[in-house]
């Protein structure tokens, strides 16, 4: 098993994004109470129950991803691995020799990519992970394909890199 030089674990932990969440959460619930528990129809046009039922898991199923995503980074001597759990189970590893710059960066996550997750803006500005805030490494590789990978621990997560890059 190789040492891990440096390891952080991310979730999205913005208030926003939660409160956005509960809100879809505590409507379908509300629906379901309403229609269901008081025989007083939800909405202007109402489902079935059933079909409220199942409306309604699809707000707790949005609320469980949310609460399992995280990304996770990895500094081993043989590269960077790093992982979107669940939408990437497997960590995907970064070679060291495939990285030809890497460099922390202040970076607009909505205006370069679109926002937060597993965000593709173009060959110019390539790949990213991220989960919150706006700072992040900025990896070019030989391919001259990029990737910046959101972290709230820059200056370690900088040593690291620097240390099994010499």
């Amino acid at each position: 098993m190789e040492t891990i030089i440096f390891k952080v674990s991310q979730k999205f932990t913005q208030i926003w994004l939660w409160l956005i969440v509960f809100i879809i959460v505590a409507l379908s619930l509300w629906g379901i109470i309403q229609q269901i528990f008081f025989n007083i129809p939800f909405g202007n046009h109402p489902v079935s129950d059933k079909a409220l039922w199942f409306y309604g898991l699809i707000p707790l199923t949005i609320v469980l991803l949310f609460f399992n995503l995280r990304l996770q980074t990895l500094v081993k001597k043989d590269g960077i691995y790093v992982r979107f759990f669940p939408f990437i189970i497997k960590y995907k590893r970064i070679k060291i020799g495939e990285i030809k710059s890497f460099k922390i960066r202040k970076y607009n996550p909505r205006k370069e990519y679109g926002g937060w997750g597993i965000r593709f803006a173009g060959s110019k500005v390539g790949k990213a992970y991220n989960v919150k805030g706006n700072i992040g490494m900025q990896f070019e590789f030989t391919n001259e394909k990029k990737l910046l990978i959101g972290t709230q621990k820059p200056d370690e997560f900088l040593k690291a890199v620097e240390k099994i890059k010499s």
